[in-house]
This record gives structure tokens, sequence and C-alpha cells, in this order.
């Protein structure tokens, strides 16, 4: 049975499968100060040492045997350059001297993979499943294109780029914005394009959508009404998925929340 399981208090997740142990985590957006002082000129300090000190921690607390990493391990759309490729030599260097790597390739991620080829194991934009002893429980994609519907026959689909956030507002009208996790059943026909091959529609899989792994990557206010998703194939295809905190607290159907 296939097991993914939040790290408490982390937009982290230990899948296990069967002699291995995967962290795994989405959207890292390494570089993203250098991104967002060209973008929009806003000027702030790196967290590029914590960022990368937390993803270490995070190998040795859960005792990881690999990192897998769902896509946008980059920031700026392009091949990385300057600042950002010195973060993101200096994250895989000292990723690697711990643990394998694997990158499944996101939308910010042109280049990444050519640029590292030498240091990361590489899953394409349409994703694929994790080897192990349980190769086809856990099934893997960043979220910005159409999957490979093969992912399907999974029992856990693991997705990124949508960064789902919840606005909490509590009696006297003040509000606030936290990181959370959508999990429920997937809906194969909303997860193919145009409806077709559906894979093994009497058992669906479980779809896990991940939060951010960096704080200040911004995100989608899952229970806002009139929000638009990213993924091409949400909402439609969390017909039925409760939200969770960080800290383990489910908050119910997240169109509710």
């Amino acid at each position: 049975m296939a097991r993914v399981e939040p790290v408490v208090g982390e937009p982290a997740a230990v899948a296990d499968l069967g002699g291995e142990r995967a962290l795994l985590v989405a959207d890292v957006h390494a570089g993203i100060e250098v991104g967002l002082r060209y973008e929009r000129g806003v000027e702030l300090d790196s967290r590029a040492d914590a960022r990368r000190e937390r993803l270490c921690d995070l190998i040795r607390e859960t005792d990881a045997d690999r990192l897998v990493v769902l896509g946008d391990l980059a920031h700026r759309i392009g091949a990385p350059d300057g600042d950002e490729r010195e973060e993101l030599e200096t994250l895989i260097a000292t990723v690697t001297d711990r643990v394998p790597m694997t990158l499944v390739e996101g939308n910010h991620d042109a280049g990444v993979a050519e640029a590292f080829a030498a240091d990361l194991a590489v899953i394409g934009p349409e994703g694929g499943v994790l080897a192990g002893d349980s190769a086809a429980d856990v099934a893997v994609c960043h979220g910005h294109t159409w999957p490979d519907p093969a992912l399907l026959d999974a029992e856990v689909v693991c997705t990124g780029h949508e960064h789902p956030q919840v606005r909490l507002e509590d009696a006297v009208g003040g509000s606030r914005v936290e990181r959370a996790w959508l999990r429920g059943e997937l809906d194969p026909a909303a997860f193919v394009e145009n409806g077709g091959n559906e894979g093994n529609c009497s058992d669906p899989p479980e779809i896990v959508v991940f939060p951010a792994f960096n704080e200040r990557s911004g995100g989608t206010w899952v229970n806002v009404e009139g929000q638009s998703f990213l993924a091409p194939y949400l909402p439609a295809a969390l017909p039925s998925a409760d939200a969770y905190l960080l800290d383990g607290t489910r908050l119910g159907d997240y169109r509710r929340v």
C-alpha cells in the first residue's frame, strides 16, 4: 500500500516506496529573491542558506534515502545564471553529498535539468512513477501541463505547481493566509486531457497537492470563491478534497473552509 505522509509542521512529505524512503517537496524556487528584484523591483534578503539547511535537516530528520523535488526547483524561467545558478549549485551539491536527488521538471526549470544533468535524475514534465520496491505506487508530476495518463495506475499521485493556501478569518474580521495540503480521490476523467484513456477508473488514486516549500512564492487561495487554479486539471480533478494545515490540522472540504 502506498503511503505519502506529510512531515508535521513542514511543507514536505515522506513517500514509502517499500525498500526506500523518499522525501518529497514542491516549488523550492531557489533564487526567488533574485527573480523578485528583476521582476518587481523588490529587494529582499536572501534565504538561500536557510532553504538549503532546512532541506538537509529534513533529509536527516526523516532518514530519507532520496530527495524528490516536484518541479520548480529554480525560480526564474530560463537557463539559470548569476546568483540563482550559484544558489542552485550549492544546494544541489550539498543535498547530493547526502542522498541522490530527483527533479520533476516544472515550468520554472527550463535549462536546470541540462545544466545539472550530471548531478540529478530527471523526470519529464508529464511526470512518472518513483522507482522502488513499490514502483507503481507513487506517481509524481509538477502540474503545469497535462500529465501522462499512465500515472492513474498509481495509488497516489503527488503534484505541485498550485501552491495551495487557505485564507482564514476570525470572529472580529481579522485574517491570515497559511499554506495548506489538498488531499482527495482523483477524478480520472478530469485528470486526462479531453477525458480519454482514463486508466483504472474503478479504483482511482488519491491525489496530494503539495504546498510550496518556499514561503515567499505566493499561491492559490483555494477557499476563496472565484479563485482561478493554475493546473489544467484543477479543481475538476478534485471533486471532493480536504485541506490540511502544515501542523496537521484537518480543515475539511477546502471549498467550505
